[in-house]
């Protein structure tokens, strides 16, 4: 393999590695949201019944902090770069709980163990410079709502402060060793390993995001694009050249149609030699168009020493989006290019203005 087709490879399977991340940090903050609100409900209780002996200021953060998450919770599905809400609702968390030990004490308060919460949750949404950073903005927060409270009284009963300080670490390093292990789990559980593309269980998880959103006020004007993709006498590459050349095939494959897509759009291995593709925001004639592109680019490019071309099928749909309805118009236009000759590209639906709906190239 030539480096810079390597290079090309490493860098989409890190495009691919990226949109796991992100899905991820989404279901995790969708998933946080209800133990979160318990969570806070259980420190407004506490600090109510604590409030005739520590004051009843320490509410007034807390309830900045609930509101804090709902609009980071609000933008964050809707946000190219839904990692700096979360990061930015995050933050507030450890600030309000700062906020609450200078009010209730500093060196002396009993709310010195909350700085710890906020940990629990680090290692799940940021990577690892990300969880350094947060450590460290716990501590400082920690520092500043002790010490610059009360130099005096931190420097008489330091153990208080140091303990705090211990479990704040303590809970991000153990929270940071279980993330890991599930992450790399979760990786392997969606990643086909041969080509390095998304499978069916990605697929999956990723069609139900988008039934859910599809039926939500706003979305339901919103396109989405799919294509069936299969290559042409596959089984003749393996029986001719082995079974060696025909990984290296399907490996060549995956990498130039990846290469050629736009950056949100998906590719998942969901068979043997077969292929779907997922275009948000793609109309019929921008889907063709599209398939086209893909279909160009292999027929182009000889995969593993190969002359290989691959035959689409197109389906596109405005409003909700019925997975297996839109699959089956693409898989039954995929069968008809594979009747028509391969190496084209058909739509289930007619496209204006377009000459890829039929043949072109040879087979």
């Amino acid at each position: 393999m030539r480096y810079g087709d390597y290079m090309g490879r490493e860098a989409d399977q890190q495009h691919l590695v990226e949109e796991l991340r992100r899905e991820r940090l989404l279901d995790i903050e969708q998933r946080l949201r209800a133990y979160r609100r318990a969570a806070f409900a259980v420190l407004a209780l506490s600090l109510i019944a604590t409030g005739p002996w520590v004051g009843w200021w320490p509410l007034i953060p807390l309830a900045v902090a609930l509101a804090a998450f709902a609009v980071a919770d609000r933008f964050m599905e809707k946000s190219p770069h839904p990692h700096r809400w979360a990061a930015g609702g995050w933050a507030i968390s450890p600030f309000v709980i700062a906020l609450s030990i200078g009010l209730t004490g500093g060196p002396d308060s009993p709310a010195l163990g909350w700085m710890a919460l906020p940990a629990v949750t680090l290692s799940a949404r940021f990577e690892i410079r990300g969880v350094i950073t947060g450590l460290a903005y716990m501590l400082v927060l920690l520092a500043a709502s002790t010490v610059g409270v009360d130099p005096g009284g931190a420097a008489d009963a330091p153990e208080f402060g140091i303990f705090a300080a211990a479990l704040v670490l303590a809970v991000t390093l153990l929270g940071g060793a279980v993330v890991q292990s599930d992450r790399e789990h979760r990786r392997e559980a969606v990643l086909d390993p041969l080509t390095g593309l998304l499978n069916r269980t990605a697929l999956a998880q990723r069609v139900s995001e988008l039934e859910q959103q599809s039926r939500q006020a706003g979305r339901r004007e919103a396109w989405i694009g799919c294509l069936v993709a299969d290559i042409d006498n596959f089984k003749q590459v393996n029986d001719t050249h082995g079974h060696a050349t025909g990984d290296a095939v399907l490996q060549g494959v995956a990498y130039t149609m990846r290469n050629a897509l736009r950056a949100f759009d998906l590719i998942y291995r969901v068979g043997g030699e077969e292929f779907f593709v997922l275009l948000p925001g793609a109309d019929s004639e921008k889907t063709v168009e599209i398939a086209e592109r893909l279909r160009a680019a292999v027929a182009a490019a000889p995969e593993g020493g190969v002359d290989v071309t691959v035959s689409f099928g197109a389906a596109a749909c405005c409003g909700d989006f019925e997975f297996m309805a839109l699959y089956e118009q693409a898989d039954s236009a995929l069968f008809e290019a594979k009747r028509a000759g391969r190496n084209r590209v058909i739509s289930s639906t007619p496209v204006a203005n377009s000459l890829s709906v039929h043949a072109t190239g040879d087979v």
